[in-house]
């Protein structure tokens, strides 16, 4: 059926199945919390903005302009629009990106990126604990000088010591059943991943249990996570001291663990459970030895075995899967953020997150249809199945969004991949170095010609 005369195209801009975790009316909500919402009709309004912005981070690849066609052609297409609808120029998308700002995409991910995984999920729980996973990473941004004075640099053992890009640090926090990011602390890049961790703990809860490697130990960190209702196990550092307090039956021991100095020493020490076990496999070849000791707050041995908990560590590593997702297929290898300012730098780091969390929502969806684990569902199937249904102009119609995600549902099904096969690799790269020297700051201001190249020739021996 064709609109109504007084209904605007841009009202039913949407993005195709992935409208049903972000539907418009949890987006207009989150415009006016956060006192976004316009004064007056615009040619984007707030709710097109945030739509597009996370469309920025679903094509990727594509300019500003190109984003926007892809959202409104499909649409105007399939309705049988009669009215014209100008795609806007690049300034006014980037102005309309500006008056939005970051807090509405940031509540939109408070909001809406919970964690979502049932007792059905394969591989989401640990007999009654939901597993979770932290870890960070660090993404590439446009190189302005705005960007280097909020984020820095960071170092770099050649030429002037700093890298090519600035960068920011994100902390995470993640469902390892379905790769869903469900918290995010950002920061610059020489914040610590500890100090940044800290912001996550609101995210934190009963119910769950949280993995984490050796570098985030830290006992005002340790206690911090514990006092939010989760339970730990978190790998350790192979000096840190831990006494043995009492053999338990399953091969582990009780311990304790407190502040390293000052007054905190002072403090009770906290009792844990230290599961210390090594790797017997010649296939697979580690740097060092093949000794690890984890550290959980689960002290009855019942509860949770230790060799149930060595085998369970290895999950930790499903957030190197998402990173991958995220950084490799949805972004682009060696892409960087094209944001100039750091405000925007961080709404469109928002706009990445919800945007692989509605993904991995629509993959739950299709290892749920099929009865399978969701590591089985190809990321880059459904993101490309994603990035069909927003040319074809869902719109925000529940019945047509239904239907659209069916059939998301029965394309990505077609691709499954195989069960998950042992493999390792070992840590190199194929090419480190480059013989060009490192762009700089001091090269964004070359001299530019000032002649065409036809007056500027000079025939020399004449």
């Amino acid at each position: 059926m064709k609109p109504q005369d007084d209904q605007r195209l841009s009202d039913h801009v949407a993005l195709g199945v992935l409208t049903r975790t972000f539907p418009p009316g949890l987006v207009d909500v989150v415009i006016e919390s956060t006192g976004r919402a316009e004064q007056r009709n615009r040619l984007l309004p707030a709710r097109l903005v945030v739509y597009y912005v996370l469309a920025l981070a679903l094509f990727s690849q594509s300019g500003y302009e190109e984003v926007m066609r892809s959202l409104v052609e499909g649409l105007a297409w399939e309705t049988g629009w009669q009215q014209h609808w100008s795609v806007p120029s690049q300034p006014a998308i980037s102005q309309a990106r500006a008056r939005l700002g970051e807090e509405p995409l940031k509540e939109l991910f408070k909001r809406a990126c919970v964690p979502f995984a049932t007792e059905a999920t394969l591989g989401a729980f640990y007999r009654r604990w939901r597993l979770m996973s932290i870890d960070g990473s660090c993404l590439d941004l446009a190189d302005t000088p705005e960007n280097d004075a909020a984020f820095g640099r960071p170092g770099s053992g050649r030429g002037e010591k700093v890298g090519a890009f600035p960068q920011l640090r994100l902390v995470a926090l993640g469902e390892c059943g379905t790769h869903a990011l469900v918290g995010v602390a950002i920061g610059a890049c020489r914040d610590g991943e500890t100090t940044l961790a800290r912001g996550l703990l609101e995210r934190v809860g009963e119910g769950m249990l949280v993995l984490a490697d050796r570098n985030f130990f830290g006992f005002e960190l340790w206690n911090e996570v514990r006092a939010a209702g989760a339970e730990l196990a978190w790998r350790t550092k192979s000096n840190h001291s831990l006494p043995i307090d009492e053999r338990l039956p399953d091969g582990s021991y009780l311990s304790h663990v407190q502040a390293s100095r000052g007054r905190q020493r002072l403090k009770s020490p906290v009792v844990v459970r230290v599961v210390a076990y090594d790797l017997d496999d010649p296939g697979r070849r580690q740097v060092g030895d093949n000794d690890y000791r984890l550290i959980t707050t689960i002290t009855d041995p019942t509860l949770a075995p230790a060799s149930e908990l060595a085998a369970l560590y290895p999950e930790r590593w499903e957030f190197e899967t998402t990173l991958d997702e995220l950084k490799t297929h949805q972004r682009g290898p060696r892409v960087v953020l094209r944001s100039k300012s750091p405000e925007g730098v961080r709404q469109e780091v928002y706009g990445y997150l919800c945007t692989h969390y509605a993904i991995r929502v629509l993959m739950a969806e299709t290892a749920r249809h099929n009865g399978i684990d969701p590591d089985r569902v190809s990321f880059t199937g459904a993101l490309r199945a994603s990035r069909r249904s927003v040319r074809q102009g869902l719109g925000t119609a529940a019945q047509v969004l239904t239907a659209g995600l069916r059939l998301a549902v029965v394309e990505i099904s077609d691709g499954l991949l195989p069960e998950r096969r042992l493999r390792s690799a070992p840590r190199v790269v194929k090419r480190k170095m480059s013989n060009y020297q490192v762009k700089r700051p001091k090269h964004r201001d070359w001299p530019q010609p000032t002649r065409p190249s036809a007056d500027a020739i000079q025939i020399l021996g004449t």
